[in-house]
This record gives structure tokens, C-alpha cells and sequence, in this order.
């Protein structure tokens, strides 16, 4: 899928980005970037849930704006750095330690101290979780924009609203059907699992050892055992 998208925003979006092609390419940006922000907006509101009234609309801004601050850093600096093995290894295991801990019970204060408290620690969980899930992001919109730096900016400062209003609509769904946490859990460690599966270490040892076909159902595999992993992690804990 991601290279179906990168090699469509190559077509796209022209040589060079200027004039009509640079104006074509930013709804390319937003579409790719919502298509593959779902995510996203389920760590955001899953993180934001417990935050007091008045807390809960800064959690879901800074949340939208550090997934798409990131997707900026990430484009220019971390793309050639994503064949690295292991990082991706790394990055779904701590995605798994960070789906178990927004499973665990949380109690909404209204002191401003607490409340203020609570807000930058969910800044710091959404920032971590955008980190490791806004890989495939990153290849598909820095595919569209080409290293155009405003192009980026433009894009995502257009979806940021649209994730913002996803995450808005799954975490009034999480208040009125609480059991969607443990699904939205479950999804993380879906996505941590994928993300373990994929490393380039793991994924190239299966390939060369077993052939692209075991390889796929491996990430299958695992990508399972990581939602599974992230259910189980949460019941221990939380009766704990």
C-alpha cells in the first residue's frame, strides 16, 4: 500500500512542485495523511479520555498538531533512516507498553495543578505513540511532497483539523461505550505487532529463510499476538 502511494504522489505531483503541480499535490497531502492518520486519532483520544472538560480540547489540539509537527521532522530527517533494522523492532514494542498503560484506569480531576499535570503527560504519550505509528505516514506524504518543505506545512496544517475532529468523534464514543478502549487498545497492538513484523531485521531474515509468503503471514501472526498481548497486558494490570 505504502509503495502503491508513494509511487502515485511521484506521478502526481510532477517535477519539481512548482505552479499547478504544487496545488495538486497538497489535497494529495491531506487525503494521504487521513487515510493514514486513523491511528492517530485513536491514541489521541484514548490517551485525552480521562482529561477533565476543560483539559480535553488542549489534549485533542496538541495531540492533532504534534502528529503533524512530526510528519514534518520525520519527511526531511528520519526517511532514510527507516531501512535501519531494528528501529522499527524497537518502536512496536515500546507501542505495546504504551497500549497496556492507556488501558489502565484513570479518574478526571478538576484541581488546575493535577488536571495540568495529567495534560503534558498525555502530550508525552500521544508524541511517543505519533513517533513510532507515523513511519508509513511519513514515506506516503514525503513521497507527495518531494522534500518541499511549505508543501508539507500546507498539507498537514489542512488535515490537522480533520485528524482533530476524528479524534474529537472517537473519544466521545469511548465516553458513551467504554468497551471501545479495550478495541482501541487492541488496534494499537495490532499496529505495534505489524511494526515488529516489518523491521527490516525480522521481516529480510523471514524472507531469505522462508519466502515472502510465510513472511506475510508471520506479520499476520504477529500483528495478532500484539493485539492479544495488549488485552492480556491490560487485564493483569488493571487487577493489579
Amino acid at each position: 500500500m505504502i509503495q502503491a502511494l508513494w509511487g502515485g504522489g511521484l506521478t502526481a505531483s510532477g517535477d519539481g512542485l512548482v505552479g499547478t503541480a504544487f496545488w495538486i499535490a497538497v489535497p494529495q497531502i491531506v487525503v494521504v495523511n487521513i487515510l493514514l492518520s486513523g491511528d492517530n486519532a485513536v491514541v489521541i483520544a484514548l490517551a485525552c479520555r480521562a482529561l477533565p472538560a476543560r483539559q480535553r480540547l488542549w489534549g485533542l489540539l496538541i495531540g492533532a498538531g504534534t502528529a503533524a509537527a512530526l510528519l514534518i521532522i520525520f519527511s526531511a530527517i528520519v526517511v532514510p533512516l527507516l531501512t535501519l533494522p531494528y528501529l522499527k523492532l524497537i518502536g512496536g514494542l515500546a507501542l505495546l507498553y504504551i497500549a497496556v498503560q492507556l488501558l489502565l484506569p484513570q479518574r478526571a480531576d478538576e484541581k488546575s495543578v493535577e488536571a495540568a499535570t495529567r495534560l503534558w503527560r498525555v502530550v508525552r504519550i500521544v508524541a511517543v505513540a505519533d513517533l513510532i505509528m507515523s513511519l508509513d505516514n511519513v514515506i506516503a506524504v514525503a513521497a507527495v511532497a518531494r522534500g518541499n518543505v511549505a508543501l508539507l506545512v500546507i498539507g498537514l496544517g489542512i488535515s490537522v483539523p480533520i485528524v482533530l475532529a476524528g479524534a474529537a468523534l472517537i473519544t466521545a464514543l469511548l465516553d458513551r461505550f467504554p468497551i471501545l478502549v479495550w478495541v482501541g487498545a487492541g488496534l494499537l497492538g495490532w499496529i505495534a505487532g505489524d511494526v515488529i513484523a516489518s523491521d527490516t531485521a525480522v521481516s529480510g531474515y523471514l524472507i531469505f529463510n522462508f519466502g515472502a509468503g510465510v513472511a506475510q503471514n508471520v506479520e499476520i501472526a504477529v500483528a495478532s499476538a500484539g493485539a492479544l498481548l495488549v488485552i492480556a497486558g491490560g487485564v493483569i494490570v488493571r487487577r493489579r
